[in-house]
């Protein structure tokens, strides 16, 4: 848990270096010229029976493997995952950690009509308040980030600014904390906090604890069309892929080859 907590301290700090240079009488000023949002949730849950829905993530480098993706282009990248059939888009704002940047949010819905998480590490109500004014249509909470009552308290936060909540699991207990908090979308990240390994095996372990009516999404180390069958069959509503398609030369041909569609699609 030492990388997650260096990167939540140094997450705070930058929060309230930004409540500084922005108060948040400032940001709620601006919500009242925000565009609605879109929803997340529906996206993901609207798909047609025959289909797997994927969150495609837009990333530039992460903690574990440096830079991914050289050349960054996040308004192609994110047509190019539309193209390809995702169904809903994940955006990196981290920049320390990510190289990324609340900016790429405005970017890439200038360009495509998916709805768009926002992944980044909530630890205030202000990132949720920026979130909507950004923007995003949904934002990540990680279960392992958060008290309970904070958890519950940034949901209810998301949900009257009209925003969807991944709330990110990575064990039962984490599970039983999502559940007990209301959360509605639940994801599974397979990869371990401490050594930042990546299993998908997690993902299959720890469905049959998320209640039958949550949609269920499985995060990180999916890389072939065998572990979307997989996790198709274990009961998941939708996938989040981001490494292994922003590695790709042909994204939007690695996509569909994942979900094993066609351009008929």
């Amino acid at each position: 848990m030492n990388k997650l907590k260096e990167i939540l301290d140094h997450k705070r700090i930058e929060v309230a270096e930004k409540k500084v240079r922005f108060p948040l009488y400032d940001v709620v000023e601006r919500l009242e010229g925000a565009p609605p949002t879109s929803s997340f949730m529906e996206a993901i849950r609207s798909r047609e029976m025959d289909e797997f829905a994927c969150i495609a993530e837009i990333k530039k480098a992460s903690p574990s493997k440096g830079v991914i993706a050289k050349t960054f282009r996040p308004e192609k990248i994110a047509r190019e995952y539309e193209v390809g059939g995702a169904k809903a888009l994940s955006v990196l704002t981290d920049q320390k950690y990510f190289q990324g940047s609340p900016a790429y949010i405005k970017l890439v819905k200038e360009h495509v009509a998916l709805p768009v998480l926002r992944k980044d590490f909530i630890v205030d109500e202000y990132q949720i308040y920026e979130s909507r004014i950004i923007g995003a249509d949904a934002i990540l909470l990680i279960v392992a980030a958060l008290r309970e009552s904070e958890l519950l308290k940034f949901q209810n936060l998301a949900r009257d600014l009209d925003l969807d909540c991944l709330v990110e699991c990575h064990t039962k207990t984490e599970i039983d904390r999502a559940v007990n908090c209301g959360a509605t979308l639940i994801g599974i990240n397979n990869r371990d906090l401490q050594t930042f390994e990546v299993n998908v095996e997690t993902s299959l372990m720890l469905k049959r604890f998320i209640p039958n009516a949550t949609v269920a999404i499985s995060e990180s180390g999916i890389r072939n069309a065998h572990h979307v069958d997989q996790l198709r069959q274990a009961g998941f509503d939708a996938i989040l892929v981001g490494e292994y398609l922003m590695t790709q030369q042909n994204r939007t041909k690695a996509l569909r080859d994942l979900l094993q569609t066609d351009e008929a699609h």
